[in-house]
């Protein structure tokens, strides 16, 4: 055996001392040479190399290397970086993710998760490394809700990488996230609400404002509603689609799915639907006045022409409406806040509403709403106590 040569505890493999010479100063480290496999076209052996600064260093990641290929658990090194994998996964694997959704994907990528792992070599990416990543968004003042998202889009990139084979775990499973507290909900209350309706009557935006107000209904669900998913024969709404923005340059709005891709019917109070016909027959006044300039659009609410709304004309009149009942702060989706709380105090029960909101399950309508049936129960509390002093006379 050649001086300076071991052989591999296991045998695969084998250590050696090597010094170079650099600018006129001599260097040392260690390096070990194993065989990875075979190459299925020539059959001969694959010859990979690990370096190390010390005898001892090389000698552990020899046999941590050996045991995997024992076990079937190898992975072959690469020079891949995070922001490489990232941009293949990108564009490869968001093939059946909402155009929406995938931006934000990218935005994350973009201005957070490249700049601070992108140069980082993908399988020596560790949990410390993301960990430390995390904590700095935290302290630039990103919220928790915001790094949790971005650790979502992170999580979901490296699983695929180890689903690939790329990796042979997961690191951000390992990381611990900032705790995420729920905004206090500031529905409207039964003045404010007296006062919104007021302030909204005979407004070019009444209906669409009195329909979010009554029904729950998102934005874009709102924005997307289509006259053929209304049947005012049987009093129902089919909720089946949003519009939303592609922040693409060009202003493009498209239809989706809607956030949970599955549809609903709801059956709005009549109301509601009295007020989408006065509504339908002011269209079709604008259609006639519009003549051949009018495009046959579909939807429910429209510009003078027949086009969809735009999202931020439709901000713009809600928040001077908002402003107008001294609640400047409320944001347009307080309206569906406001349905949910109103409703639930109106008697209906946690799964009708949560049908009509169109959540996933009843116990997240309960996590997000849970403290108006509390405030119902103490008040129900208190109804029982006068029951109780009246009948016995205490």
């Amino acid at each position: 055996m050649p001086r300076g040569k071991k052989k591999g505890a296991s045998g695969a493999g084998s250590i050696r001392k090597k010094i170079v010479t650099r600018n006129g100063k001599q260097y040392q480290y260690w390096e070990a040479r194993y065989t990875s496999g075979y190459d299925p076209g020539t059959g001969k052996q694959i010859q990979r190399t690990i370096t190390g600064k010390s005898q001892k260093e090389v000698a552990e990641k020899l046999r941590s290397v050996t045991s995997d290929i024992d076990h079937g658990t190898y992975i072959a090194p690469s020079k891949m970086t995070v922001g490489e994998w990232l941009e293949i996964w990108s564009e490869t694997y968001l093939g059946g993710i909402k155009p929406r959704t995938v931006e934000i994907y990218n935005c994350s990528i973009r201005v957070h998760i490249k700049p601070a792992l992108g140069a980082i070599r993908l399988e020596e990416l560790n949990a410390h490394t993301i960990q430390k990543f995390y904590n700095d968004c935290s302290n630039k003042g990103l919220s928790p809700k915001s790094v949790k998202n971005i650790h979502g889009v992170l999580h979901r990139a490296l699983q695929q990488a180890v689903l690939i084979g790329y990796l042979r775990f997961n690191p951000t499973s390992a990381c611990v996230l900032p705790r995420t507290q729920r905004k206090e909900l500031r529905p409207l209350d039964d003045e404010q609400i007296a006062a919104f309706l007021k302030e909204i009557h005979g407004d070019k935006d009444e209906a669409l404002l009195a329909l979010t107000l009554f029904t729950g209904l998102r934005e874009g669900e709102v924005l997307g509603l289509r006259w053929e998913c209304v049947d005012f024969f049987r009093g129902t709404i089919t909720v089946n689609k949003q519009l939303q923005y592609k922040h693409n340059g060009n202003g493009e709005y498209q239809l989706q799915p809607t956030k949970n891709s599955k549809s609903r019917v709801i059956v709005p109070a009549t109301f509601v639907m009295k007020m989408l016909r006065k509504h339908r027959s002011a269209q079709l006044e604008c259609k006639l006045r519009a003549g051949q300039a009018w495009e046959d659009s579909g939807f429910v609410f429209t510009d003078e022409l027949g086009h969809h709304l735009k999202t931020w004309n439709v901000y713009r009149s809600f928040k001077r409406t908002a402003s107008a009942i001294g609640r400047p702060d409320l944001r347009f989706h307080d309206l569906r806040h406001s349905y949910a709380v109103a409703a639930i105090r109106a008697g209906d029960d946690i799964k009708t509403v949560q049908g009509n909101l169109g959540h996933a399950t009843a116990a997240f309508t309960l996590d997000v709403y849970g403290h108006v049936t509390d405030q119902m129960k103490q008040a129900s509390s208190a109804r029982m106590d006068r029951y109780i002093e009246f009948v016995s006379g205490q």
